[in-house]
C-alpha cells in the first residue's frame, strides 16, 4: 500500500466516529512499520482517547521506527487529555502523514512533531477535509455548518396545487438521512404555521435525533415539540455553537431561507428538484439583494428527482 492508500485507511476509520466523537473532530489513525499494519483506531467519546493514542496503544512496541498515518493534524495542547504529539513522540515513531490541517489557531502538531525530529508530509486530501467540515466551520467561525435543503418544482416553486408532496418518496427519504447526520434541524415560524413539521429523522439510522429549531417570533402552536429561537440569526447561531450545535440542517421556507444567504451564513446548498412545473406559487427563495454564485453543481439522480448540491462561497 502506498501512502494515499494508508490515508484514505485512516479516512475510513474515522468515519467510526461520527456521531460520537463531539466537540472533537471524528479522526482515525493507522501504524504502519515494515508494510504491515499494527494499529489502527478512532476518536472516542469525548474524555476518552483520541485516534492516535488508540493506534499508538494497539501497536505497542512495534510502533517504535514506523509510519503513522492520520486524518487530521495531531493535537499538540492538553484539553480532556494529553497532546497527541506526546504520545507520538514517546511512541518513537519515526514519520508521519496528515490528510489534513486542523484549521484553529491553537494547534501546531507539525511544528511540535518536526521539532522533535519526526519526519512530517501533509496532503491536504479533500475527502479528509469534508470529512470535519462542520467541526471546521464550528471551530474557526463560531457557528454551526448551515446546509439549506430546498424542494423545487421545475419553474422553482415550493408548492404543486392538489397535491401534499413537491418530491418524491426517495427524496423525502434523503431529507430524513440529511436530518440524521446534523446536530439540529430549523425553520422559520412561517413554516411551524403552515405545515406544523416534526423535524425529526424518522425510518432511518439515527445515532441520537437532532435538535429541533424554529426561527422568529413566536408563539409556537400548541402541542409543537419545536425551540423556538427568538434572537438574531447570528445570535442564535453563536449560542447553538456554544451549546456543541456544530451542523445545522435548515429546511423551511423562502423568507428564512433568503435572511440566511442574505447574510452569509450558508455553506451548503443541496435543492431536490422535482420533474413538475407548478405553473404558479411561491419562489424557493426570497428576494435577495444581488444574484450569488455557487460552486460547481453536482447533481445526482433520486428516484424520479434530481438532487442538486453545491458549496457556497468556494467557487
Amino acid at each position: 500500500m502506498n501512502d494515499d492508500l494508508w490515508l484514505h485507511a485512516a479516512i475510513q476509520l474515522a468515519d467510526r466516529a461520527r456521531g460520537t466523537s463531539a466537540p472533537n473532530p471524528a479522526v482515525g489513525a493507522v501504524v504502519i512499520r515494515d508494510g504491515l499494519l499494527v494499529g489502527e483506531g478512532w476518536t472516542q467519546p469525548y474524555g476518552g482517547n483520541h485516534a492516535e493514542v488508540e493506534a499508538l496503544q494497539r501497536s505497542g512496541e512495534r510502533a517504535r521506527g514506523g509510519t503513522l498515518y492520520v486524518s487530521l493534524e495531531p493535537c499538540s495542547h492538553y484539553g480532556q487529555t494529553p497532546p497527541c504529539t506526546d504520545a507520538i513522540i514517546a511512541a518513537g515513531i519515526s514519520r508521519v502523514v496528515i490528510a489534513a490541517l486542523d484549521p484553529t489557531d491553537r494547534v501546531d502538531g507539525v511544528r511540535t512533531l518536526r521539532q522533535a525530529g519526526v519526519a512530517v508530509e501533509v496532503r491536504e486530501l479533500p475527502a479528509a477535509r469534508a470529512q470535519n467540515e462542520a467541526w471546521m466551520t464550528w471551530a474557526t467561525k463560531g457557528r454551526p455548518f448551515v446546509t439549506l435543503k430546498l424542494a423545487a418544482t421545475l419553474d422553482g416553486r415550493v408548492t404543486v396545487p392538489g397535491r401534499r408532496w413537491v418530491t418524491g418518496e426517495e427524496s423525502r427519504r434523503r431529507v430524513h438521512e440529511l436530518r440524521a447526520a446534523s446536530d439540529a434541524v430549523a425553520v422559520g415560524m412561517g413554516t411551524v404555521r403552515a405545515d406544523a413539521p416534526r423535524l425529526d429523522a424518522r425510518d432511518v439510522a439515527a445515532v441520537r435525533q437532532p435538535r429541533r429549531l424554529a426561527f422568529g417570533r413566536g408563539p409556537l402552536p400548541e402541542g409543537s415539540e419545536l425551540e423556538l429561537r427568538t434572537g438574531t440569526t447570528h445570535d442564535e447561531l453563536a449560542q447553538l455553537a456554544h451549546e456543541g450545535v456544530q451542523s445545522l440542517l435548515l429546511e423551511g421556507g423562502p423568507t428564512i431561507a433568503a435572511s440566511f444567504v442574505k447574510d452569509g451564513l450558508v455553506d451548503r446548498l443541496v435543492v431536490f428538484v422535482a420533474p413538475v412545473l407548478a405553473g404558479g406559487g411561491r419562489a424557493t427563495l426570497g428576494p435577495i439583494p444581488m444574484p450569488l454564485d455557487v460552486g460547481p453543481l453536482r447533481a445526482e439522480p433520486c428516484g424520479n428527482d434530481v438532487i442538486l448540491t453545491a458549496d457556497v462561497g468556494q467557487q
